[in-house]
C-alpha cells in the first residue's frame, strides 16, 4: 500500500511527519516489512539520508483524547524516544496546517506573561493548540515570523511550551546535567565549539558510566554574551550530529541561566541550522514557563 508522508525542519532538525489519525501506519508496517524486518528497521530505512527519505526522525500524529493529537516520536534508528522540541515545534507547525488548533482573540492583544512568551510583535489574532507528546502535554503557539530573521520562505515560526525543570545538577564549574524532555549533558566551554571534534568528545561521554545504557545527548556551548549562546549537540539515537536539537537547546540556556543566576527571561540561541530563543521564568522549584521559540517549515511531501 501506498503512504502519504510529509517532511518538515527545525533550525536544520529535520522529521518525516504521518498522518495516523485513521491507522494508517499500522498498515503501511504490515504490508512493507520483509518477513525478516521489524519496525524499528523500516523507520530507520526511512530515515537513512541514501537508502529513504532521509530525516532526523519520524513522527507520528495521533488522536489523543483531550488533545488536539498526539506526536509518537522515533529516532532516526528507529527506536521510539522521549521528548524532541524542534520535532514539537514542526508537527504543530503541520497540525495547524490541518486545521488542528483555534484562534484565540483578544481585543487588548493576548497576555503571554503565564506562557513565557516574550515578543510586543504577537497579534490579538492567534493560533493555539494543545498536543500529547512522550513527556505530557504540551501548547504550541503560532507567531508571526520575527523581521530579523533570515529565514527560507514559507518558514513558520512556533513557540512551544516545555515542562518545568527543578532539577539541574551541575557537575562542576562548566558541565551541567538535565532533562528538559530528553536527558542532556551540557558542556560551557571556553575553546570555540566549532573547532573541536564534537562526535569523538561527545561519544566519550555517551558511552561512558553511568549513560551508557540509557543514553544522553551531549552539548558544546560557548556563551557569546549575557543572553546569548552558540551550540552544538550529540544527540542520542541519531548517534552523531545534529544541526540542531530543541531540548538540547532548552538544557544549554538553562545551564546559562543557573551559572549567570538569571531570574528569567530571553535567552538566544545560535546553532548550525538556525537560531532559536528560549523564554523562561523562575520559580522556588527551578524553573517554568518555559517556551522554545523558532522556525518551522515545510520541505517537501510525498507518497511511500
Amino acid at each position: 500500500m501506498s503512504l502519504a508522508f510529509v517532511k518538515y525542519e527545525g533550525a536544520g532538525n529535520d522529521f518525516i511527519l504521518i498522518d495516523n489519525r485513521e491507522g494508517v501506519w499500522q498498515d503501511f508496517v504490515a504490508s512493507s516489512m520483509p518477513s525478516a524486518e521489524s519496525e524499528k528497521a523500516l523507520i530507520a530505512r526511512l530515515c537513512h539520508p541514501k537508502f529513504g527519505i532521509g530525516a532526523d526522525g519520524l513522527m507520528l500524529l495521533q488522536d489523543k483524547e483531550g488533545y488536539d493529537f498526539e506526536m509518537v516520536y522515533f529516532n532516526s534508528d528507529g527506536g521510539k524516544s522521549s521528548m524532541c522540541g524542534n520535532g514539537g515545534r514542526c508537527i504543530a507547525a503541520w497540525a495547524f496546517s490541518l486545521g488542528l488548533g483555534k484562534l484565540e482573540t483578544s481585543e487588548e492583544g493576548p497576555d503571554f506573561s503565564n506562557r513565557g512568551i516574550l515578543n510586543p510583535e504577537i497579534p490579538a489574532n492567534h493560533k493555539i493548540l494543545n498536543f500529547w507528546a512522550p513527556d505530557g502535554a504540551h501548547t504550541a503557539t503560532h507567531l508571526p515570523t520575527p523581521t530579523h530573521t533570515s529565514q527560507l520562505p514559507a518558514t513558520e515560526w512556533i513557540s512551544l511550551s516545555m515542562n518545568n525543570v527543578n532539577s539541574i545538577h551541575q557537575l562542576d564549574n562548566h558541565c551541567y546535567e538535565l532533562n528538559t524532555g530528553s536527558p542532556h549533558f551540557v558542556s560551557i566551554k571556553s575553546e570555540d565549539i566549532h573547532q573541536i571534534d564534537l562526535v569523538t568528545w561527545a561519544k566519550g561521554i555517551r558511552y561512558n558510566e553511568p549513560y551508557t545504557e540509557a543514553g544522553i545527548n551531549v552539548n558544546a556551548v560557548n556563551i557569546l554574551d549575557d543572553t546569548h549562546i552558540a551550540m552544538r549537540t550529540y544527540e542520542r539515537g541519531v548517534e552523531g550530529e545534529t544541526l540542531s536539537c530543541g531540548t538540547g537547546v532548552t538544557a544549554a540556556a538553562l545551564s546559562l541561566a543557573t551559572m549567570n543566576s538569571l531570574g528569567g527571561g530571553l535567552i538566544h540561541v545560535s546553532t548550525r541550522g538556525g537560531d532559536l530563543s528560549v523564554a523562561f521564568s523562575r520559580s522556588p522549584a527551578g524553573f517554568c514557563n518555559i517556551q522554545l521559540q523558532g522556525p518551522a517549515r515545510m520541505v517537501f511531501s510525498g507518497i511511500l
